[in-house]
């Protein structure tokens, strides 16, 4: 009979077989021990206590909250937090990160030497630093009887009030929902199957589609109006303190205006890296076959630029995601202040970080799936190397 080890397939597969093994051994003994040791100190494990009542309220919240609310829908308010402002953060800092790298692909002398200022002296201050500056300079604005105002915005120690939708919390989400649906769905429906055979049926179906989604966000809007005032709520000084309009936590500005300015230093430097990436080969093509300098601009560089920059766009992108944590340094209601709360409140440490982990590797790991699917869709097919 011949020795089933002499086979080096089956050689291999033992040794991953007792190595996996070792690993899941270690594993299930730490679990084991620090089981133990937990109940040793009177200290109950499990996720039990996510149904239990937090007793403590937060000062920024999507959702609506109340002292009685369970831990889990704490921690579900903790993440639309952090969603939230690593969206508007990403979106600022792209804005700047935009033109900060046109600028430094400019002919203009003066603005390549403006974007190059900006990124070397923004770049090299820490984030945590100019969070501080900004938080600092917001709570030091004047009291809100002394605020500036000016085309309905105003300015004070306490955040910035803007005019708002005179609506509730369910029907400015429906009406979010179907502006994101009107983006959507004409895209979709330019790309189906169903209607790629069929060009003169797009256009009047992505109209339809646009106005459909439109008229409900305004339906939803009118159907949770609120009692009082037309359909923009604008701020008015009442008493001591300003009433009416959407208010913008000083927490969330000075963290806003932080990684736009910072995180946009870095992506300037990725526009300006995609930018130089494109050939002069193919913009002299384009310019010999007569195109225009936006047409230039729109169809050849920028495409080509994409293509270029969005790999390390996207890990720029995370590391901005995972920058929101600095929030709670100046007391912003994230997803790490929930999770630093709910382990003063409830002693549950290692479950609570566990789900930590697990909301920031959802979050991470789905934003870089995202960007993985459109670098593939947006990648030149093919061997691009020429004999």
């Amino acid at each position: 009979m011949s020795n089933p080890f002499r086979s080096l397939r089956v050689r291999n597969a033992a040794w991953q077989i007792l190595y996996v093994g070792s690993l899941a051994a270690v594993v299930v003994t730490g679990v084991l021990i620090a089981r133990q040791n937990l109940q040793e100190q009177g200290i109950l494990s499990g996720f039990g206590f996510l149904e239990k009542s937090t007793g403590w309220e937060v000062s920024f919240s999507l959702l609506p909250t109340s002292a009685g609310d369970p831990y889990w829908w704490f921690f579900l308010v903790g993440i639309l937090n952090t969603l939230f402002l690593g969206i508007t953060g990403l979106v600022a800092a792209t804005t700047v990160g935009a033109v900060v790298g046109l600028a430094r692909t400019s002919s203009n002398e003066l603005a390549t030497l403006l974007g190059s200022a900006y990124v070397y002296f923004f770049r090299n201050i820490p984030l945590i630093l100019q969070v501080f500056f900004w938080y600092a300079l917001i709570t030091h604005l004047p009291p809100p009887r002394l605020a500036h105002e000016a085309y309905g915005l105003v300015l004070t120690s306490r955040g910035l009030y803007v005019p708002s939708l005179n609506s509730g919390a369910a029907g400015i989400w429906l009406a979010v929902l179907a502006c994101f649906l009107a983006i959507v769905l004409p895209i979709w429906l330019d790309h189906t199957r169903l209607l790629r055979s069929n060009e003169a049926a797009r256009m009047p179906l992505r109209l339809a589609a646009i106005a459909g989604a439109l008229v409900f966000a305004a339906v939803a809007l009118v159907w949770d109006k609120q009692a009082e005032g037309g359909p923009i709520s604008m701020p008015e000084l009442q008493g001591l303190n300003w009433r009416g309009g959407l208010r913008i936590p000083s927490e969330f500005s000075a963290m806003v205006i932080g990684m736009a300015i910072y995180g946009g230093a870095y992506i300037g430097e990725i526009v300006r890296g995609g930018f130089k990436a494109v050939g002069k080969g193919q913009v002299e093509a384009a310019q010999s076959l007569g195109l225009k300098p936006w047409h230039i601009f729109t169809k050849v560089r920028l495409p080509l630029a994409l293509r270029a920059m969005l790999p390390i766009l996207a890990n720029q992108y995370v590391w901005l995601i995972k920058a929101t944590t600095l929030g709670i340094t100046v007391g912003f209601t994230d997803f790490v202040m929930i999770v630093a709360l709910t382990i003063n409140h409830s002693g549950q440490t290692l479950e609570v970080i566990g789900i930590l982990m697990a909301g920031f590797l959802t979050i991470n790991l789905s934003l870089a799936a995202v960007f993985n699917r459109i670098n593939a869709a947006i990648a030149l097919k093919g061997n691009q190397l020429r004999a």
